[in-house]
């Protein structure tokens, strides 16, 4: 398995790594668990299949936060994307690449992402920003609105509650999770430069008793543009 590491940036403090590699060893942890726990991700699959509408053929797409590479990786290569895949946990990138071979996969954290990657078409990164406190999110927002072409767009799922990097149970293991509500969440999403195309409210029951009932918000945004490059 080739996968490329992203170094954390020198501005990143001891303390952040460490929690990024807590976070990381749970989901290494959890592995194809997770799968098990969330089988039914009907809203995921027809935001991907919103955002394909409006890609162009051959898109470049990073997916932040793959997993294991199901449902949205392996839809977006099915669709004919050249597709990035990035997320902080090794084993879920060995999952990936076995459900995804086709993909590219990257192993290391959204912030620290350096533009070494040019720019892409779109941006998916479904339930995988609600693992940031909430000034970090913002920070991730603006990068990712950063390495997107004009006009290209993100696809973004997030758990709608009012929380910022509370503790939880998840899967026989601990993560940090964040939520905001769906108004504060959109004029979020405005102010880091994106228009806010679609959105879609799902309530969800996982199959797990370790994972409870959610409420789920689906956004189709488009980088706003205003002469920057």
């Amino acid at each position: 398995m080739v996968v490329q590491r992203l170094d954390p940036q020198a501005h990143r403090d001891a303390a952040w790594i460490e929690r990024e590699a807590a976070q990381a060893r749970a989901y290494d942890a959890i592995g194809a668990r997770y799968d098990e726990a969330f089988p039914h991700k009907e809203g995921q699959v027809a935001c991907a299949e919103t955002l394909l509408e409006e890609l162009p053929p051959g898109a470049r797409v990073l997916d932040v936060g793959c997993g294991t590479g199901l449902p949205t990786a392996r839809q977006l290569v099915s669709a004919g994307c050249e597709v990035t895949c990035l997320d902080i946990s090794a084993r879920m990138l060995e999952i990936a690449e076995e459900n995804v071979p086709q993909a590219r996969f990257v192993l290391g954290d959204v912030l620290d992402l350096a533009g070494e990657f040019g720019r892409f078409d779109g941006v998916t990164a479904f339930f995988s920003l609600l693992h940031l406190p909430r000034p970090r999110l913002r920070e991730a927002l603006g990068l990712l609105r950063d390495i997107l072409v004009p006009q290209g767009l993100m696809a973004l799922a997030m758990v709608e509650a009012d929380v910022d990097d509370v503790p939880i149970p998840f899967l026989g293991g601990r993560i940090r999770v964040t939520g905001y509500l769906r108004d504060e969440l959109e004029s979020i999403l405005v102010d880091s430069g994106f228009i806010v195309e679609s959105v879609r409210t799902m309530s969800y029951a996982p199959e797990s008793s370790e994972a409870g009932p959610e409420v789920q918000l689906f956004y189709l945004c488009r980088r706003a543009d205003g002469g920057d490059p």
